[in-house]
């Protein structure tokens, strides 16, 4: 029989539209293809997952990947669901972000399976649904999987490993103040511009949490993204809000970088998302020594975005997969190929060394 390549089964995924909330198919296409090459596979609302016994008992080792992509969007020069290759890339949505990762990762269990499976353990493919969401999948499908003692979390990190993740924290900035006309704001006394108010702790935020660096992450981020003020052009806003995208690091709990808020802000804190807590490879990780061993060249980094390592955060983890997480959720996204079965080979030989 002859088995699709790693680039052929990414094309057949990037071909499946597969936007968060509509994965049916892809996953679907995932099972078929599993099931075809004789892999034990199950399918059901929380995603796909493979699992490959080993000869012994042993370690279970994960491979976690998601199937969503973001919408397509503007600006592509290319039908974003027709998988194009030019060069040594791919483009399509999804091509890096990251149904690389699941193309390769899938591969690769298929060819440790066909080797006769790892020699102790087990070798566990995880595929979640809305990780582009906030209702992703993964935290059932690790719940279903049972105990797992290493992951690889399959995002676009160039094959490089990162070894910490910032975490996200969102939240709201309410200013309060008094609503009256813009050209009598003083005449009954002193009175608060709720936007002048929040302003002047915007542009406090740059000055807070900088006394606890993360050696690999830094200090956390707080960017406000939206400012939403005003009722008409010559009346002072009763309230005004913003929001704030909290970028956390392990040194900062999230109820600490809240209350630290709370502390320095005139504005009321809203806390309106905190789940996405940071992540960081633990010392002494057998994994990463494993992974270092087989690319001893990769960059080891901290990564500014989020994945479903929050959901593996307990077990010792990285994030590493093929792809440039700059081109993730682009116009004309693409993946180099040579990454991608770089990548199933490094999955394969990772599996044979956690697993021996």
């Amino acid at each position: 029989m002859t088995w699709p390549t790693e680039v052929e089964l990414l094309c057949d995924l990037v071909r499946v539209p597969s936007v968060s909330g509509e994965e049916e198919a892809v996953a679907r296409l995932v099972e078929g293809t599993a099931r075809a090459w004789g892999l034990p596979v199950v399918r059901d609302a929380a995603g796909v997952s493979v699992r490959i016994a080993g000869q012994a008992t042993g370690p279970t080792l994960a491979l976690v990947s998601h199937l969503d992509v973001v919408p397509a969007g503007s600006g592509w020069t290319r039908d974003p669901f027709t998988p194009v290759i030019e060069g040594n890339h791919l483009y399509g949505r999804g091509s890096g972000d990251a149904k690389a990762s699941v193309a390769a990762m899938l591969t690769a269990a298929h060819d440790v399976a066909r080797a006769g499976g790892p020699l102790r353990g087990d070798l566990l493919v995880l595929f979640g649904l809305g990780e582009e969401t906030r209702h992703t999948s993964m935290p059932d499908l690790v719940a279903r999987a049972g105990p797992i003692d290493a992951a690889i979390i399959g995002e676009p990190t160039d094959l490089d490993l990162a070894i910490a993740q910032r975490g996200l924290m969102m939240v709201d900035l309410l200013a309060h103040g008094d609503q009256r006309h813009a050209g009598r704001g003083t005449d009954d006394g002193p009175f608060t511009n709720a936007l002048t108010a929040l302003a002047r702790d915007l542009v406090r935020l740059d000055s807070l949490f900088t006394d606890q660096p993360h050696p690999i992450l830094g200090n956390p981020t707080v960017t406000p993204t939206m400012v939403t003020a005003g009722i008409s052009r010559n009346v002072t806003p009763p309230s005004a809000r913003a929001v704030l995208d909290v970028r956390s690091t392990p040194m900062w709990s999230h109820t600490d970088l809240a209350g630290g808020l709370v502390a320095a802000l005139a504005s009321e804190v809203i806390v309106t998302s905190d789940r996405l807590v940071p992540c960081e490879t633990p010392p002494g990780s057998r994994l990463l020594a494993a992974c270092a061993s087989l690319r001893p060249d990769a960059r080891r980094y901290g990564s500014p975005t989020c994945s479903d390592w929050v959901f593996l955060r307990h077990v010792d983890a990285l994030k590493c997969g093929p792809g440039t997480s700059r081109r993730s959720h682009t116009p004309d996204e693409c993946v180099d190929l040579a990454q991608v079965s770089a990548a199933r080979r490094f999955y394969a030989d990772l599996a044979g060394e956690y697993l021996a």
